[in-house]
């Protein structure tokens, strides 16, 4: 397997495309007429990338699966993460990176939630999308914080650089809640599919064997990451994940309680649950009655 190359700092990586630094934890690259130091297939860097393509210039992967880059296409990428990239032998960069050190937003605002900005754990064909026009409010943002770059380092800097940051991660919020609804009929579809796995799950021995169904099981399962999947959930069905799964398995409960032949401790076995209290503690949670409480009434 081919050596990653890792780059850890923003200066580091403004170096690897002959690019001037303007500052040590920040940088705007604009990669037309650039070269890289040389074409390594594997790469990791230790601070934040986002990536706007602007044209078709080969494959990229982080995850699982192989994203065919397009134009106007945004990839966020996180710290530590490994990218393979394929380039073809005709590839002429074009596009920008937005490229920013963890340690530009420690004590900000933006660095208490960063983890918000679930997208930088997406796989590489979950990418965004991008309207010409968002492509111009996205280049708007880099031309802020490009600004404050070329001012140079004083006390506003910090401050500035982070808002402007937050500032354009939002609009990448937004521009995604967009691309969850053009694409409503995928995610629907995916939706479906996510109801046929559970049926399907609790109706085999994996509650026995595995217990109650994770959210990174079901997101594997349908070939997602789990923080897409667990957005798109959200998206189309107003819970989270975690809680659809819930909600499947108490109108399950509910559907067995009914049994009288079973007692509740086969029942939170059978469901997947590795105590019966925790069965018991669930349900009544959820239904404001114990399970015998329940099947009382009924």
């Amino acid at each position: 397997m081919e050596k990653i190359l890792r780059i850890d700092n923003v200066s580091g990586h403004d170096a690897f495309y002959h690019q001037e630094n303007l500052h040590p934890l920040v940088s705007i690259i604009n990669f037309e007429g650039t070269t890289p130091e040389v074409y390594a297939s594997r790469m990791s860097f230790g601070f934040y990338a986002v990536y706007l393509k602007d044209v078709r210039c080969g494959d990229i992967k982080y995850g699982r699966h192989t994203y065919d880059y397009q134009d106007r296409t945004l990839v966020f990428v996180a710290p530590g993460q490994i990218i393979n990239v394929s380039i073809d032998t005709d590839y002429k960069p074009q596009g920008f990176a937005l490229l920013f050190h963890p340690d530009i937003i420690h004590g900000t605002p933006l660095g208490k939630h960063i983890d918000d900005y679930t997208f930088f754990a997406y796989e590489s064909r979950e990418a965004l999308h991008l309207s010409e026009k968002e492509r111009r409010i996205v280049l708007d943002c880099f031309s802020k914080i490009k600004y404050e770059l070329e001012q140079g380092i004083d006390k506003h800097s910090k401050k500035l650089i982070a808002a402007n940051l937050e500032l354009f991660l939002n609009y990448c919020v937004r521009f995604y809640d967009r691309q969850f609804i053009t694409r409503s009929d995928a995610h629907k579809s995916n939706i479906e599919r996510f109801e046929n796995l559970l049926k399907d799950y609790f109706h085999s021995d994996k509650p026995q064997t595995i217990g109650l169904p994770a959210v990174t099981y079901c997101a594997e399962q349908l070939h997602l990451s789990p923080n897409y999947f667990g957005d798109m959930v959200k998206k189309e069905t107003g819970k989270t994940a975690m809680e659809y799964i819930q909600l499947k398995v108490m109108d399950l409960a509910k559907e067995r309680i009914l049994d009288i032949s079973r007692s509740v401790s086969e029942i939170a076995y059978e469901l997947g649950f590795k105590y019966p209290q925790h069965f018991t503690r669930a349900f009544k949670k959820s239904t404001g009655y114990t399970p015998n409480e329940y099947r009382s009434l009924n």
